[in-house]
């Protein structure tokens, strides 16, 4: 008897025990442990995106620029698609046919961006018109849903380069992004776009749907609650440094030509200006149906118009050049600016003219130099600076020359905040020895390389770092870094650009040296090489410069600054087959400072104006 009492109590002992453990794992399932209740949910439930605002631009003055266009995307969820909806009448709301229906439904399951159980976009932009027909009968599609996008408008036909355009992320910026973006994001691709993705596109937020048993939608999950605790935050609104008349006023000037005009704020580094011609109209890349058609002719035209040749074209900068070797040649004591030095229509050297000089009164000063824009004068002053260790020693006289240079940013990019920013280039000693060697010629001399000194020979800028040298000048020996961001705005309070973008950079010149050179300028617009550009009651500063150019026509090219002693703008014109300094760069910048210290150019000048705008310096496709 005994023994089967002591049966008995195991036998309870181990009912009692056994439902102690049922129960408590009925309590971790449904009281702790959620990924059960989570996992039925997730068959009533689905997470949607909701996309921000994506901050606007505005010009430096308030005026907006770019804004978002909302647009519609029809979504599918493959899972819950069901296969016995009326697809003919679905298609018919769309206007697409059976196989394109098919054809956006199934998709590569084997690619990971795609997932049956995930939303992926089956039709891109559908159009307003299309979106109001198809809301009366979503109901009976179950798995399609509309998602409200934005793309960006622009509100003027011009700054295509510096404002830059949206595209659609690609697989690398999908994997590199941390699931920040995902398929069917849309991303900064050029310009400030880019430059500021991170602070522009905001925050995406996500909503949650309660579904039915046959997928369609019933409402929102828990009323909402989970929706405002994951809200979208819109991106922050950027004023850009930019003035859009002067950048409009440009772009007319510029019309019909191929080069560049950059207009900098000597006192901030701010970009007025930035054009690259010829260009396009922004909206001409909205992300829309055309789009596509629009960038496919944009990008076989043989002019290039999506070449930023503002900040990417290496171009010799002619006579522009002579200020800065004069500078140099006064830093190292290698000359003064009381000097005489010849001109008989050319340099002489070994009997012969290199370079070749127009005919101009003598020079008596560096002044008068940069006033006609005398070769002789430039290249005997440039060989005293290689030569200034001896003639056979020519190699520590060109380091010293090319240190300089890249005190006032030349040969490096300039780090602006602009992308894909070009570095020019500045010749070493290095270089020379390397490139003689190959000639077969184990030395080289200053008169081998004198063109450089008149701004020609392997000496290149880009016309950003051209119109930064005008600043430099203008400010008597520093610059601040050239950048197109203002500041930023959000909900009210406004954030600083970076602090890069306030500091002085000074060059390895003293103060004292620039005041001749200035004089020089000043006195190429009042009796010199560029007096038809000269603006009554502006007192400006500037330099011609003409670019061989073995290709055809010599290129034109002008760089000021104005006014001379409280100067308010920097500017620098390079046109391509322009032909002389002084006959369309040097009118055009004048033009452009006109019209920015005063709002308008004289009427005394329209004629001018107009000669230049129905100028047509295009090469025939």
């Amino acid at each position: 008897m005994s023994k089967l009492k002591h049966r008995a109590f195991h036998l309870q002992v181990f009912f009692c025990v056994a439902s102690l453990v049922l129960i408590g794992k009925a309590m971790q399932l449904q009281l702790i442990d959620d990924s059960y209740r989570t996992r039925a949910d997730a068959t009533a439930i689905e997470k949607r995106t909701v996309y921000p605002s994506r901050g606007s631009i505005f010009d430096r003055n308030g005026k907006l620029l770019v804004y978002n266009i909302p647009i519609y995307d029809l979504m599918a969820t493959y899972k819950t698609v069901d296969p016995k909806m009326d697809t003919m009448k679905f298609c018919t709301l769309l206007g697409i046919t059976k196989d394109e229906f098919k054809r956006k439904l199934n998709k590569n399951w084997r690619d990971r961006r795609f997932s049956k159980s995930v939303p992926f976009i089956f039709q891109k932009q559908v159009s307003a018109e299309t979106y109001a027909r198809l809301q009366e009968s979503l109901y009976e599609f179950p798995g399609f849903f509309v998602q409200l996008r934005n793309v960006r408008g622009y509100v003027y036909p011009t700054a295509a380069h510096a404002l830059g355009y949206l595209q659609e992320v690609n697989p690398a910026q999908i994997e590199a992004s941390n699931d920040v973006y995902a398929a069917g994001d849309y991303i900064g691709a050029t310009g400030l776009e880019l430059s500021y993705e991170k602070y522009l596109k905001g925050e995406k937020g996500y909503r949650y749907v309660l579904k039915d048993n046959l997928g369609r939608e019933v409402g929102p999950y828990q009323d909402g609650k989970l929706d405002k605790e994951n809200l979208a935050v819109a991106g922050q609104d950027l004023i850009s440094t930019l003035d859009v008349e002067l950048q409009q006023y440009c772009e007319e000037l510029m019309a019909n030509k191929i080069g560049s005009v950059v207009a900098i704020e000597p006192s901030s580094g701010d970009i007025l200006a930035m054009v690259s011609a010829p260009s396009y109209d922004p909206n001409l890349l909205r992300i829309d149906q055309n789009r596509g058609r629009a960038y496919s002719s944009l990008s076989v035209d043989p002019n290039k118009p999506f070449y930023n040749r503002a900040t990417l074209a290496p171009y010799p900068p002619g006579s522009l050049f002579k200020p800065l070797v004069g500078l140099i040649a006064l830093q190292e004591n290698v000359t003064q600016p009381e000097r005489t030095i010849p001109c008989q229509m050319g340099y002489f050297y070994s009997g012969k003219i290199r370079p070749a000089c127009h005919a101009h009164p003598t020079c008596r000063t560096m002044g008068q130099a940069i006033q006609h824009s005398c070769n002789a004068y430039f290249a005997e002053v440039f060989r005293n600076i290689i030569d200034m260790n001896g003639f056979y020693n020519p190699e520590p006289g060109l380091n010293t020359f090319s240190s300089y240079l890249y005190s006032f940013g030349l040969g490096k990019t300039l780090e602006t905040d602009i992308p894909r920013e070009g570095k020019g280039f500045v010749p070493t000693s290095e270089y020379y020895t390397e490139e003689y060697r190959k000639k077969g010629e184990n030395k080289w001399y200053s008169p081998y390389i004198m063109s450089v000194g008149i701004g020609q020979g392997e000496v290149t800028m880009t016309s950003l770092q051209m119109a930064n040298l005008a600043c430099t000048i203008a400010n008597r020996g520093f610059f601040y870094t050239p950048h197109l961001a203002k500041v930023f705005k959000e909900e009210g309070q406004y954030q600083t650009i970076p602090d890069k973008y306030r500091v002085r950079n000074y060059v390895t010149i003293d103060r004292e040296h620039f005041e001749p050179i200035i004089e020089g300028m000043e006195a190429v617009l009042t009796g010199g090489t560029a007096r038809s550009s000269y603006i009554r009651g502006i007192e400006v500063c500037g330099k011609t410069g003409t670019a061989e150019n073995p290709h055809g026509d010599d290129h034109s090219i002008f760089f000021a600054f104005a006014p001379k002693d409280d100067p308010k703008i920097a500017i620098a014109v390079y046109v391509e087959h322009g032909k002389f300094g002084g006959s369309v760069a040097a009118p055009i910048a004048s033009f452009a400072i006109e019209k920015y210290l005063k709002g308008e150019v004289s009427k005394k000048r329209e004629w001018f104006v107009n000669q230049i705008k129905d100028m047509d310096l295009l090469e025939s496709p």
